[in-house]
């Protein structure tokens, strides 16, 4: 993956930089030891690494405020980082920049049962929120399946969801406000301990803004009552198309399951060894999880098992206790981690229509086989956010360009569909080169504008989002539109047009 050439007059200012910012923060938060700043060389999507000038660690929202001062007037670049769990290579460094992260940040400043509110540093992990709320009653709905790693600043920056985003929503769901911290220094507070803000929705702007606009050091969040209770279901299929047509049906018939979880035979059996869940041994799994009062979930799940009867399923299976439930949830939530006992691998994330799932995972099958990589599919299958997982050996000379480029084609054929690039993961550097698929000229460069607005110096996340050429000449100045991709007339899309999917999607302006 191509980077930026390094800005020598940057890394000339090493030894200055490191003093400037040591006076305004202890020395222990900033690392400028070569064998330190080692540690925050990838993240999440470890197949690329670059380790960063300098890494910082504040622990206020006044810290954060005086290193970007710093780094502003020196012109130096800065890489927001949550926790690291990017799969997009969202926090990646490029050589002259200063990683700021967030991990220090991480205390719960105020909650409110009453209005059913909590606010918290953004380094906090997403889990702990729930953690800090959950002995009242109450839960943070967004729950990606790194959620016991993830930060909260993170989540705003990919606007990520999780297994129950179908019925809860996503981060942008269950945001409220942000304390933000711009290139220069200054200090926003966007939003608050309300339903809605007065004016332009700058929150809506913030949240999947992939560390593009500003540092979030401070967030309010919705949290909810737990409900009264719930309980999954697994239904096994032997064809991976056919528990797609499954969830288009459940979906189409107006069950709204809390969640509906897809996954292929590879996936199965790697988490059935990691997790011992019991899972059937078949083509595909759904795992789908209702909630509410006894009867309710009586009621719900009669009506999933009569549609999925009309499917031939090979096996229905609900957890008869607690214990079963939570299993049947830690083997789903540990296969990005299982997936990686077998191989190395790189996990897409398109979005596409429901009804478009049997389609999509056909055509998954097929270019696999062209391709002459495996392939495991996982993924949010009530709102077609899929995550295919491509497997390849990162030892063998190519694989990795041909899994890129497998990638690629995945990606495309989400677009083509009506779908988008990205559902949760942001853009990042590895969908960066494929926004063209997504957007024209005039979608790019509304989107860059907004960036211009909060960073004309392009000085925050370089490299990530934008095509690497339209970004570097934004920020060595040049300032001219995007230059023309492969789509450049018909109707606009992307950014312009508006629907869930790109709500959802990419989120970067």
């Amino acid at each position: 993956m191509q980077m930026p050439i390094p800005d020598a007059r940057v890394l000339a200012l090493k030894a200055d930089l490191a003093a400037r910012l040591r006076s305004v923060m202890p020395a222990d938060a900033v690392i400028a030891d070569p064998s330190e700043t080692r540690a925050y060389e990838c993240d999440g999507l470890s197949a690329y690494r670059c380790p960063p000038l300098l890494a910082v660690l504040p622990s206020t929202t006044q810290e954060v405020s005086d290193v970007l001062r710093i780094c502003h007037a020196m012109g130096v670049p800065v890489v927001p980082r949550g926790s690291g769990t990017s799969l997009a290579g969202g926090a990646m460094p490029t050589a002259d920049c200063v990683i700021l992260g967030v991990a220090r940040l991480n205390a719960v400043l105020e909650v409110d049962y009453a209005d059913r509110i909590i606010r918290v540093q953004s380094g906090r992990t997403n889990l702990s929120v729930t953690g800090a709320v959950e002995a009242e009653g109450f839960f943070y709905a967004p729950d990606p399946s790194s959620q016991l790693a993830c930060a909260i600043a993170g989540n705003i920056a990919m606007n990520s969801g999780g297994a129950h985003c179908l019925k809860y929503g996503v981060t942008t769901n269950n945001l409220l406000g942000v304390t933000m911290v711009l290139m220069d220094g200054t200090v926003i507070e966007v939003g608050g301990a309300h339903l809605d803000a007065p004016g332009l929705d700058l929150l809506g702007v913030i949240c999947g803004s992939e560390g593009q606009l500003g540092v979030v050091t401070e967030a309010t969040l919705r949290i909810l009552r737990k409900p009264e209770g719930a309980r999954p279901v697994m239904i096994g299929f032997d064809d991976n198309a056919v528990a797609g047509a499954c969830v288009s049906d459940i979906i189409r018939a107006g069950v709204l399951p809390v969640a509906i979880e897809f996954m292929d035979r590879p996936c199965i059996r790697a988490c059935e060894a990691f997790a011992k869940a019991g899972y059937p041994d078949c083509e595909a799994l759904l795992i789908i999880e209702v909630e509410g009062s006894e009867a309710e979930i009586t009621h719900q799940l009669s009506l999933i098992a009569a549609i999925a009867a009309r499917h031939d399923p090979v096996e229905v299976r609900e957890a008869r206790d607690a214990d079963q439930a939570a299993r049947i949830w830690l083997g789903r939530k540990s296969a990005f981690g299982a997936m990686g006992q077998i191989n190395d691998y790189m996990c897409l994330d398109g979005t596409i229509p429901v009804t478009e799932l049997p389609h999509v995972l056909d055509r998954i099958r097929q270019m696999s086989a062209e391709y002459g990589l495996d392939v495991a599919n996982v993924f949010h299958a009530g709102d077609g956010n899929m995550h295919p997982l491509i497997l390849y050996n990162a030892n063998t000379p190519g694989e990795l360009e041909k899994c890129e480029a497998l990638g690629a084609a995945i990606l495309t054929l989400c677009v083509e569909v009506g779908g988008c690039l990205t559902g949760e993961h942001g853009v990042g550097i590895e969908k960066r080169d494929l926004m063209h698929v997504q957007f024209n000229t005039a979608d790019l460069a509304a989107q860059m504008a907004v960036k211009d607005v909060f960073d004309p110096g392009w000085l925050l996340n370089p490299a990530k989002v934008f095509p690497l050429d339209v970004s570097e000449e934004r920020r060595r100045g040049g300032g001219q539109p995007a230059p023309a991709g492969p789509r450049t007339s018909g109707e606009p899309t992307g950014a312009l047009r508006d629907t869930s999917d790109q709500k959802k999607g990419l989120a970067a302006a």
